[in-house]
């Protein structure tokens, strides 16, 4: 799979996302790293934008910022590439700490490993519906809401898990 068909994947496709436990993780890490430095690059042109129209008020900032940008942009670009990176891997990773729970309690088949690859897929479309939320509102509720529909994309991606096989006795 290309990175496109991932992206398309985790948008519409539980079976699909069930079916990335297979791929090799660099393909995956490939992908979380793609959607994070496009994650960062929306941020960042929303700082830049939102840094104008806030120094455009106050004479003495935007005197400063002009004589320092050389140096904030790049730091404040790596500054919010890193830190999103490290919020997108824990949520990832807690994520399919959750998702090994419904796996058990589903009786399916799988390792951390495998619900790590789905859980990246699972966020991403919640991400990305997040971030436009942010936009439009500020309620409190967001993140309850987006968190519990990644659930929802994890539940639907573990149904096409492989079943445990019966217990003998």
């Amino acid at each position: 799979m290309n990175i496109y068909q991932l992206f398309k994947a985790s948008l519409m496709e539980p079976k699909k996302q069930a079916a990335v436990r297979i791929l090799s993780i660099g393909k995956m890490m490939r992908f979380v790293f793609l959607f994070i430095l496009l994650l960062t690059i929306a941020a960042f042109i929303e700082f830049v934008i939102g840094l104008n129209s806030v120094s455009g008020d106050l004479e003495g900032l935007l005197v400063y910022i002009e004589e320092i940008e050389w140096l904030l942009y790049p730091l404040a670009f790596i500054l919010l590439f890193v830190s999103t990176t490290l919020y997108h891997f824990i949520k990832i990773s807690l994520f399919a700490w959750v998702g090994m729970a419904i796996l058990n309690a589903r009786k399916r088949r799988g390792e951390y490993r495998h619900l790590w690859r789905t859980a990246a897929l699972g966020v991403t479309f919640p991400t990305i519906l997040s971030f436009t939320a942010g936009f439009f509102t500020e309620s409190e509720w967001v993140p309850l809401l987006i968190s519990l529909l990644t659930l929802v994309y994890l539940y639907l991606a573990i149904k096409y898990y492989p079943k445990k096989p019966p217990q003998r006795k």
